[in-house]
């Protein structure tokens, strides 16, 4: 058999397209397996196919002499040039369906692709803003919280000024004390350096006795700055100190920060 010839004829291009009759087809797979030449010219049409549809996807608008020039153009550098006098017109429109039908595949994966990339967002999208929600939802709750204690008619304000080591400092402490509650306003604070925390102290005058309350920790985190401690110890007065992360047993008042004393009326 003269596979140069047979392959010349356009047979093989006609099978890949899927153009012939069960017998042709069957004939092509057998001489396939036996002429190994065949079987690679088989292959290069179908690897020819491949890469046609990728350089065409996605933004396709061919006809059907648009289709058939790229085929030919291609396998004039690739495969063997196909014989255009052996072809009739059905099989060329066969052929040309077949590529067109294999483009538009990719192109409708290409824009379902695109179509889960962007519900991927829009969903995202909507999982922040339902947290964006909830955080002010939250944000509002503590907020009203906050008005409803400073406002309560137990609720002893004690303002804390400025001291030595920082005197442009201020903060204000809100204390219920038959709730044993404490609030404090630290907005007036400098952000702490880091590895440092401020504490809260709870002060008798005579003979001057501090006792620990609370730190003012995730300072830098928390845009409000006000901390809810709890107070049980009879305050004559309140400071804040700068101290090491964890906090001390005792006030370093080289670093008191700010200081008030609970008024008696």
């Amino acid at each position: 058999m003269n596979t140069k010839e047979y392959i010349e004829s356009g047979v093989l291009e006609l099978y890949v397209a899927g153009q012939l009759s069960e017998e042709e087809n069957l004939k092509v797979a057998e001489y396939a397996k036996l002429y190994s030449d065949i079987q690679k010219e088989i292959e290069a049409i179908e690897a020819s196919i491949l890469a046609l549809s990728k350089t065409a996807a996605p933004k396709v608008n061919l006809s059907f002499s648009d289709v058939y020039e790229k085929i030919k153009n291609y396998r004039d550098t690739k495969v063997v040039p196909i014989n255009k006098s052996a072809l009739s017109w059905s099989s060329y429109m066969g052929w040309a369906a077949s590529i067109l039908l294999l483009i538009g595949g990719v192109y409708l994966f290409n824009q379902n692709e695109k179509l889960q990339s962007q519900i991927e967002v829009v969903e995202g999208q909507r999982i922040n803003l339902e947290e964006q929600i909830n955080e002010a939802k939250i944000s509002l709750t503590k907020s009203e919280e906050l008005l409803a204690t400073i406002r309560d008619k137990n609720i002893t304000v004690i303002p804390l000024g400025g001291q030595e080591v920082s005197p442009t400092s201020y903060a204000k402490a809100y204390w219920n004390k038959k709730e044993e509650k404490l609030y404090i306003d630290a907005q007036g604070l400098p952000e702490p350096p880091d590895g440092m925390v401020y504490q809260v102290w709870s002060l008798k005058l005579n003979p001057l006795t501090p006792t620990s309350v609370g730190l003012l920790e995730d300072f830098i985190e928390d845009d409000n700055r006000i901390f809810n401690l709890t107070n049980a110890n009879t305050s004559e007065a309140f400071g804040i100190t700068l101290e090491p992360s964890g906090g001390s047993k005792s006030p370093n008042l080289e670093q008191l920060y700010t200081l008030g004393v609970v008024s008696s009326s």
